[in-house]
Parts: structure tokens; sequence; C-alpha cells
């Protein structure tokens, strides 16, 4: 088996999801045809009911729409199931309205075929991959479990991508790509 990294194909799957807290549409099956032909993020953490993880959710959250401005679409995931999922969403307040799916792995077959799973525990490591309309994988950060990702470092990445063009380092939305200023050089 080969490990999902940048330039692979992101792994097929379809596993169930939480998408709601309203009774009777709790639950969404979510998989490769959802994702397809979209720019998408899909990032994992290792547990429900932790510290650091809801934090990370939470913001991921507070930028919903600056990921839906980009036409890309949001995913979480872990190797939690989508019932501890509905109660963690119920339990933390920070949790009950989120607007992205909460996605299960309960098999681990996923987590597994990116090579994000934790050796000793089997859960997931504090992965983020950026997943172009054609199912490439484009950005893989993975942190360990102690440690929070940055948020607004995932936008600027997606940016980047987004503009098909050379970006230097620290480069920001809005500011000039390696290629215009060479295009602007030339001319």
């Amino acid at each position: 088996m080969s490990i999902a990294t940048v330039g692979k194909k992101f792994p097929e799957f379809k596993k169930k999801a939480v998408v709601s807290l309203e009774k009777g549409k709790e639950f969404q099956e979510i998989g490769s045809a959802d994702i397809a032909g979209k720019w998408s993020v899909m990032f994992w953490w290792p547990k429900d009911f932790t510290f650091v993880c809801p934090t990370e959710i939470a913001e991921f959250n507070k930028n919903f729409t600056n990921f839906e401005d980009r036409d890309t679409l949001l995913l979480g995931a872990s190797t939690d199931s989508e019932f501890v999922h509905l109660a963690w969403r119920h339990d933390h307040a920070d949790l009950r309205g989120l607007r992205f799916p909460m996605i299960a792995d309960t098999s681990k077959s996923l987590a597994e075929d990116l090579g994000i799973l934790e050796e000793s525990e089997k859960i997931a490591y504090r992965a983020t991959f950026i997943i172009d309309p054609e199912g490439i994988i484009r950005w893989v950060n993975v942190n360990d479990l102690s440690v929070g990702r940055n948020v607004a470092e995932v936008l600027r990445v997606l940016d980047a991508l987004q503009t098909d063009e050379l970006c230097p380092c620290n480069w920001n939305k809005g500011e000039t790509t390696l290629s215009q200023q060479m295009a602007e050089e030339v001319a």
C-alpha cells in the first residue's frame, strides 16, 4: 500500500457523517463522489471529547465562509463513530453550530490509507489535506497529537494553490506572485 501524499490521488471513500443536530437529519453518507470536481479541505483530529480538538474544529467553523468564498468544501474527520460525534456536538457549545460534516472513520480504513494513523492508539494525527478538483492531494500538513494547527495557514496555502502560479515564501492573497513579477520584468 502506498501512502497518500502530495501529487497522489486522494483515496476513494464513503463514510457516515454527522451533518445536523436536527432529529432525523443527523446523519448522511459522505464520499468521494461528494468532493469530485471541487476544491476540498479535509482535516482530521485524534479524539472527540478532548481538549485541543474542539479549539481547532471551532476555528475551522469560524472560517467556514472563508472556505465557502473559495468554492472549497470543508470536511472534518476522526476515527470516532458518528454517534460519538453527535453526542460531542450536543455536549460542547462550540460544536453545536458546525456548518461542515464530521466524518466517522470507524473502520480506520481512510486514516490508514492516508498514512495518518498513530501507531499505538490507532487514532488519527492532526492532519490536513487540500485536494484539487481532479482529486489530487496538493498539500498535506500533519501535527503531533498535542499541537493544534493554524487555520489561517490552511487558507493561505489554499489561496496560493488556487492561483495556479508561483507564489513566494509567506505570500498572501492579493500580493504579487512570482509569475506576475516575472511577467512585469519581461514587459
